[in-house]
């Protein structure tokens, strides 16, 4: 085993050079003394066309500003909110993927990685650390970079799984105690909990549960706590599963693959979920080509997937990463496990969403906004939730599918949405059906 020879941030983003692409670990683990000390290269104007990839980022980055135009290009996988505005400008880039073949386009070549920059744990007496709270594509960055940077921070916990890495892999080492980013969760809302509600009731005893982060998967929850035997096979997880683990109703017990463990690739929330994950062997850090496979989501049974959308169409058709031509975030893992929990024994695949913004317009709409894209086909929709209610879509016709979507918009759209409907289907759209 190596020894470590710390040296200073400054001194270890020198080996980035004109034309180099630079991968960043991503979301909780971002790499901030790497950035700071990049970006200060960059306006000094030492090189030009560095290109930035990740998953997407968190907390202030200065590549993305509009004076670093032609020093840097961003190519997110997912664009988060701290260079939502500088892509929807123009002066940062995204790249429409599914978030399991992230790591594909680094594996095979499509996007040569010159540098890795990383965030991990001290290492073990055997010479490994962990990436902690995000493997996604980080750990196909550092098997092609050519040079891998880590900084190593007490903070980061020594997460299991792929996570685990040697010391043998990483070039150069730069020392940090910096605290992991930690957002503080946002409140629920009155209309959260009604959708939450709706979607619990979805959820039955041995489901494995796919959610992110954010005020509705919170809701739901919170509404969990008298079923039994959950698993945790997702993309990512945060706080509000900890009060299931310690009433023992998540526990994987159900689960055929990885039964025991809750899976991810990546995290982010407080650091009492941060300490959580630490030397946990219940928790397994994965890959993104494994826990966003469709086949490998589609092995554990009643998996119950929970996304969000920007806007539905008045026939299923989804926009979840633009408002009209204006991008907003991106494709991220929606697909992976609508498929996966489609194709799972007794799974629900669940679109869960407030029926209007917070201008007070309908997300239920008669045709998506031009310019939106379509992230889930209309063949690809099952559940869709509001807090009017919940409706299956799948096996209906598009008529139908009008009829129950409209029937969970707000009681403000629904007239208007069922007179864009009768124009669209003519006369007979407005026969009486009988749900079976």
């Amino acid at each position: 085993m190596k020894s470590i020879k710390f040296i200073s941030a400054a001194e270890a983003v020198k080996v980035v050079k004109s034309n180099d692409r630079v991968h960043l670990h991503s979301v909780a683990v971002t790499p901030h003394p790497l950035i700071k000390a990049l970006v200060e290269r960059g306006r000094n104007k030492e090189f030009r066309n560095v290109r930035i990839q990740h998953i997407h980022t968190e907390g202030e980055v200065g590549y993305a500003d509009k004076e670093l135009e032609g020093i840097f290009q961003l190519e997110s996988f997912f664009v988060g909110g701290n260079v939502r505005k500088q892509t929807q400008a123009g002066y940062a880039d995204y790249i429409p993927v599914f978030l399991q073949e992230t790591q594909r386009l680094i594996r095979e070549g499509y996007l040569k990685v010159n540098v890795a920059m990383v965030q991990v744990c001290p290492p073990d007496k055997h010479g490994y650390v962990s990436l902690g709270t995000s493997v996604d594509a980080t750990l196909a960055a550092i098997e092609n970079a050519d040079t891998t940077i880590a900084i190593v921070n007490p903070n980061v916990p020594r997460a299991f799984g792929d996570a685990m890495i040697h010391i043998n892999d990483i070039d150069l080492f730069v020392e940090d105690d910096s605290p992991l980013y930690a957002p503080t969760p946002g409140q629920i809302s009155d209309t959260d909990r009604k959708i939450g509600r709706y979607v619990a009731e979805l959820v039955e005893d041995g489901a494995t549960l796919q959610m992110g982060i954010g005020a509705i998967p919170n809701a739901v929850l919170s509404m969990l706590g008298n079923h039994k035997d959950l698993g945790v096979h997702s993309e990512m997880f945060a706080d509000g599963i900890l009060p299931l683990v310690d009433k023992g109703v998540v526990n994987g017990k159900n689960k055929n693959i990885d039964k025991g463990k809750m899976v991810a690739t990546f995290l982010m929330g407080s650091k009492n979920l941060y300490d959580f994950i630490d030397n946990n062997p219940g928790v397994a850090m994965q890959d993104v080509k494994y826990t966003n496979r469709v086949n490998v989501i589609a092995k554990n049974p009643k998996v119950t997937a929970i996304n969000s959308a920007l806007q539905v169409d008045i026939t299923g058709q989804v926009c979840a990463d633009s408002i009209g031509t204006t991008h907003y975030s991106g494709v991220g893992g929606q697909i992976d496990f609508l498929r996966g929990a489609s194709l799972s024994k007794g799974g629900k695949p669940i679109l869960a969403m407030p029926s209007i913004t917070a201008k007070g317009i309908s997300k239920i709409a008669p045709i998506l906004t031009p310019g939106a894209g379509v992230v889930s086909t209309r063949a690809n929709i099952h559940w869709v939730v509001t807090e009017f209610g919940a409706v299956n879509l799948y096996g209906r016709t598009l008529q139908d599918r009008a009829k129950l979507l409209i029937s969970v918009a707000h009681p403000d759209h629904q007239e208007t949405l069922d007179k864009n409907a009768f124009e669209r289907f003519g006369p007979h759209f407005h026969f009486v059906w009988d749900e079976e």
